[in-house]
């Protein structure tokens, strides 16, 4: 598989397929790579063999509160949601809305392979190859109207089959967005898949978000709905307590969050023994900081 990858993120950053369960020979390809082959772009995460995420991992260490708040609750409860078929409403300030099944929405997008690092506002860290379709080419497709200012998403909820959402963890439907500019660039995902499979339930199946400079709650799973706006769209975590999620969310090592620090992150699957790597400002991708030019990235947490 050919993947496409940003800055210094190659396929020695991810486990290959054939190794994706075998842990010991994931071990013992890891003593082996360079300091090319390392996730980290500093000298400091060179000195470090960090240890590449496998499929089980990246299917095992979720948060969709849906299903629960545990880190395995996803895996253990969304093989019931039902994702076939699946529909998705584009509507809003766009030429063409509708209802869309999933093929309709994705029929003649080309779907590239992406690497992409992966960081939680929690402090801990992935490195995960998505298969998707940009997300501007679906709003292109769509007719952004010269008023959309906002892109509004909004996440499936199946009371018959998600715990979370029974036990009311946490107001529901889930609902993300972006600027239309943050929506527009050629980094925003739209996945459907992880390592050339399609997308597990616990991961956001059929169809989910990636915003990778972005703190992880950020990329929504589970999409049902996307709605283009003039006016600045609720989001879940920054209406449950603003100070702490605010709606930008950029990745930052200088600002912590109120309760813990940025500055470092723990690597899922680095093992007992790793050390934290530094966080990279915009997750390492240097590419959209003209996006924030002007703006105090310290008060637009």
């Amino acid at each position: 598989m050919a993947y496409r990858w940003k800055n210094d993120l190659t396929p020695a950053d991810v486990t290959p397929k054939s190794a994706f369960l075998n842990r010991r020979q994931i071990l013992a390809g890891a003593a082996g790579l360079g300091a090319s082959g390392l996730i980290g772009g500093t000298a400091a995460q060179a000195q470090e063999a960090l240890e590449p995420n496998t499929l089980e991992e990246i299917r095992t260490y979720n948060n969709f509160y849906e299903f629960g708040t545990g880190k395995s609750d996803p895996a253990a409860y969304a093989r019931a949601m039902p994702t076939d078929p699946w529909e998705i409403t584009v509507d809003g300030l766009v030429d063409n809305p509708g209802t869309f099944s999933l093929a309709e929405l994705l029929d003649g997008l080309t779907v590239e392979d992406r690497i992409y690092r992966f960081r939680c506002v929690e402090a801990w860290s992935m490195v995960i190859p998505w298969n998707g379709v940009e997300l501007a080419d679906i709003l292109e497709r769509a007719g952004v109207q010269s008023t959309a200012k906002y892109v509004a998403f909004e996440t499936a909820v199946m009371p018959e089959v998600m715990p979370g959402v029974q036990r009311r963890v946490i107001d529901f439907p889930y609902v993300e967005g972006l600027r239309l500019d943050e929506a527009m660039h050629p980094l925003t995902l739209m996945a459907t898949g992880i390592y050339g499979e399609p997308m597990a339930n616990q991961n956001g199946a059929p169809i989910r978000l990636v915003v990778p400079w972005k703190y992880g709650f950020k990329s929504i799973k589970s999409i049902v709905r996307i709605t283009l706006t003039e006016d600045e769209p609720p989001a879940t975590w920054n209406q449950i307590n603003a100070r702490e999620y605010g709606f930008y969310s950029n990745v930052n090592p200088a600002v912590s969050h109120p309760r813990w620090s940025q500055a470092s992150e723990r690597m899922i699957g680095g093992g007992l023994f790793s050390s934290r790597q530094d966080t990279l400002m915009f997750n390492g991708y240097d590419e959209v900081a003209s996006l924030y030019e002007g703006m105090d990235l310290a008060e637009f947490y």
